[in-house]
């Protein structure tokens, strides 16, 4: 695993959160529901969406 892959990983600080907002995939707590924002993602083709919440999920394990 190449050394910094997360710092290279996420160029655009805060855009999937940005766009989840905008399609109404966010909990009352205000995270980001990952599971509505995957179905959103896949529905309309976004690849990019949807490495970008594969990501997340993976970070947020990693958190653990």
């Amino acid at each position: 695993m190449a050394k910094n892959f997360i710092k290279k990983a996420i160029k655009h600080k805060g855009s999937l959160r940005k766009w989840a907002q905008k399609v109404k995939a966010m909990n009352k707590n205000g995270t980001i529901n990952l599971s509505k924002a995957m179905r959103i993602a896949k529905r309309k083709g976004l690849t990019h969406r949807i490495r970008q919440i594969n990501l997340a999920k993976n970070l947020r394990r990693m958190h653990r």
